[in-house]
């Protein structure tokens, strides 16, 4: 049987979908215990683009990008199942939000990568940005 990891969009999710999202939201730590499925939706319909990748049916991945639709993108909240890592699911996620920005138009896209990280954005055409450094506003989680 073919292992083959298939990305696709989403604007809306039923309810397997937004428990799979959840499930790896969750496991990344991203996922707040007052966190709902409404916000999930809200979240989702929000974004230019969000990613699910799925492996023999499973959701093991997602990505979304964020944007004005006309110049400037960030691609975050790209994650894959720790059991799945290695599967290819996260350069087809950020290969898929990549190739709809370019479709749409959006010329500048950056990131921050998290937890040395580095290395996988490299090998999918980022570069690191030299005297720029990434800022939060104070409060705000990571």
């Amino acid at each position: 049987m073919s292992h083959r990891v298939t990305c696709r969009f989403i604007g809306k999710a039923d309810a397997g979908t937004l428990n799979g999202i959840i499930t790896i939201y969750r496991a990344q730590g991203w996922w707040k215990r007052t966190d709902t499925p409404a916000l999930l939706k809200k979240l989702i319909k929000g974004s230019h683009g969000f990613v699910v990748a799925e492996l023999d049916g499973r959701i093991v991945g997602i990505g979304r990008a964020i944007s004005d639709g006309v110049s400037d993108a960030y691609i975050q909240d790209v994650a894959v199942l720790k059991s799945e890592r290695h599967s290819g699911a996260g350069s087809a996620i950020v290969k898929a939000l990549k190739a709809r920005l370019k479709r749409d138009g959006v010329g500048w896209l950056g990131l921050i990568a998290q937890d040395h990280s580095e290395p996988f954005y490299l090998k999918l055409g980022f570069r690191t940005l030299k005297n720029a450094a990434p800022m939060l506003s104070k409060g705000s989680n990571v």
